[in-house]
């Protein structure tokens, strides 16, 4: 009786093609942590606005995009709490819960997670899905910044858009398109790139 070969398992997301399990897990999760405090030290203050352009954003899709759902989401889970916790890597350094700008980190969990999921599904293998995969993951930050603004400034909805969504359009559309560019590109080098349209 002919005895069944399972066929290799394909990565699901780039850090899948390094081997480890556990240990290599959680270096993952506390270096997606780290890389979005460092990219936050990347800050440039805009007049009028508490919400700089930092290169926080571009880290936390790229971190979703290569770890996966539930790697990239606890690793943002380790830099909401941590932070908040008292470890000083926020934008320029800063710590708390009183920082305005804590709703759009709070978004940061749930847009890594959903980009991570997406990815998973095949959503940055080609430059079309990453596009969308990396709009999906803006706009939940976007979601979750704006009311937090609009509650901690008591700004209605016209003014936090005009701080906290408007002066950075230009700019997250320049990170989708270099991510566009990127993430399929790596996935063609490694050689394991497939084709998944679920």
């Amino acid at each position: 009786m002919a005895t069944a070969h399972a066929a290799p398992r394909r990565p699901a997301v780039l850090v899948d093609l390094l081997p480890g399990s556990l240990a290599r897990d959680a270096a993952l999760v506390a270096g997606a942590a780290a890389l979005v405090g460092v990219a936050a030290q990347i800050a440039v203050p805009l007049p009028g606005t508490p919400v700089p352009v930092s290169g926080q954003t571009f880290a936390v899709l790229l971190a979703g995009a290569a770890l996966g759902w539930s790697r990239a989401g606890l690793g943002m889970i380790v830099y909401l709490v941590a932070g908040m916790a008292g470890v000083p890597w926020f934008v320029d350094g800063a710590s708390g819960t009183t920082a305005p700008t804590l709703g759009y980190i709070i978004g940061f969990v749930v847009a890594a997670a959903l980009v991570g999921r997406l990815a998973e599904l095949g959503g940055d293998r080609t430059p079309a899905r990453t596009v969308a995969t990396m709009l999906a993951g803006t706009v939940v930050m976007y979601a979750a910044g704006v009311p937090y603004l609009m509650a901690s400034l008591h700004v209605d909805l016209g003014q936090a858009l005009h701080l906290g969504v408007t002066p950075f359009l230009a700019g997250d559309a320049l990170k989708v398109l270099l991510a566009a560019g990127l993430l399929p590109a790596a996935w063609r080098l490694t050689g394991a790139s497939r084709d998944r349209t679920a």
